[in-house]
């Protein structure tokens, strides 16, 4: 018997549990859900969805993040995604669970809003995965550092690495609650927050924390970064069926 025999069979029993193949399932858009979603998308009480949640993390098929007094689950690695992708062709799965999460979560905010002093939704996402997509994020204690590229993007845009003053992290990763992808906090992103609404790239709206992208500051920031789309419908927003997501 081959000695990953054992874990390999382990790891088959985790994923072949009908509950929990449908928690690593709603996972495989890369979001990240509580364990409230994941237990209505599973169809199973609450209770039982921490059962298994802490089952699949102890085998190493999720990871958890804290953030405030929520937890949010994601698949562990886009190895464990490509795994489930794999036995979904083998058994001939192409939808998802047949229970959706809803959104009422007001489609202004999950296009582009504040999060205390950077951008978030849609809009903040897009500007987080465009930066990394193209090289211009790098791993660094605390969050991100700027690559050479990153610093000439910023450079760019009209701000300068040295905007960041204080002792927070220059730029760090931020999980949206609305989209559940990172958006970019830190002194950074709260510089070209600054910028866009000086420039009139982005315009604020009247007692709401929803932000408006101008045409202007579309064509800025898919110049200074080709990567940068912000207009995919937000997939929240598509959903029935339960109470909405919950905000950190």
């Amino acid at each position: 018997m081959s000695a990953n025999a054992p874990h390999l069979a382990g790891i088959a029993d985790l994923i072949g549990d009908p509950a929990r193949a449908n928690m690593l399932q709603a996972l495989m858009d890369g979001r990240a859900l509580t364990a409230k979603e994941l237990a209505w998308l599973a169809g199973v009480a609450p209770q039982t969805a921490s059962g298994h949640l802490a089952k699949l993390l102890q085998g190493g098929l999720l990871a958890m993040t804290a953030q405030g007094r929520h937890r949010y689950y994601r698949l562990a690695g886009p190895e464990v995604a490509a795994a489930l992708e794999g036995l979904m062709v083998l058994s001939g799965a192409a939808a998802p669970p047949p229970r959706r999460l809803p959104s009422r979560v007001g489609a202004d905010l999950s296009r582009a809003r504040t999060c205390y002093d950077h951008f978030a939704g849609r809009l903040g996402v897009a500007i987080h995965d465009a930066l990394l997509a193209e090289g211009h994020l790098q791993p660094a204690p605390g969050g991100y550092a700027l690559s050479g590229s990153g610093e000439a993007v910023f450079r760019a845009l009209g701000v300068e690495q040295g905007a960041g003053r204080s002792s927070r992290a220059a730029l760090r990763p931020c999980l949206d609650w609305s989209e559940r992808k990172p958006h970019l906090a830190g002194e950074l992103a709260a510089a070209l927050a600054c910028r866009c609404f000086e420039t009139g790239w982005v315009t604020r709206r009247k007692d709401s924390r929803a932000v408006d992208l101008t045409q202007a500051g579309r064509v800025a920031l898919a110049s200074a970064l080709p990567g940068f789309v912000c207009d995919e419908p937000d997939a929240l927003n598509r959903r029935a069926g339960m109470p909405p997501p919950v905000a950190a």
